[in-house]
């Protein structure tokens, strides 16, 4: 390849993107009102407290800390779905039913390895049980608000038809 070519090959531009619905689903663009809506921050809090309490875990006891990084990856990844809107290729699934069975199994996780964690008697595990017991707060929060605004009516819409 010669210095021409080389220098050529950098003048071509890219064809223009595709209009319609290609063009919408390229790319990983973030949604910043997302983040900023009560969903978005309620998400956000979630991972911050988890990952608190991994922190937690960490310093004290080494055994729950699978538990609380499954449930942090988990919540990742609604957020990353949820704010670069990537969910909506895959119409198919039910998003606030996962999300509710999300929020509900984070609650059993997060209330049986906070009981256990306090039973250690260590300062971090303790710490770990008070912020375990928030975030279930916060996921039993979540939980409701999901199921009051998106589970309800949908039965009550199929229940009209």
């Amino acid at each position: 390849m010669g210095l021409t070519e080389m220098f050529s090959a950098w003048d071509r531009r890219d064809p223009p993107p595709e209009q319609g619905a290609a063009a919408e689903l390229q790319g990983f663009g973030v949604d910043k009102t997302f983040l900023s809506s009560f969903k978005g921050i309620l998400l956000e809090t979630e991972l911050v407290l988890t990952f608190i309490i991994f922190i937690c875990f960490t310093a004290s006891i080494s055994a729950y800390m699978a538990a609380v990084m499954l449930e942090f990856f988990v919540t990742l990844a609604f957020l990353f779905l949820y704010a670069t809107h990537y969910y909506q290729r895959f119409d198919r699934l039910n998003w606030p039913c996962l999300d509710f069975l999300r929020c509900v199994s984070a609650i059993i996780i997060f209330l049986v390895v906070s009981f256990a964690a306090v039973t250690s008697r260590e300062g971090a595990a303790i710490a770990a049980f008070v912020f375990g017991i928030i975030l279930v707060s916060v996921f039993a929060y979540d939980a409701f608000k999901i199921y009051r605004t998106e589970l309800v009516p949908r039965a009550t819409q199929g229940d009209q038809q």
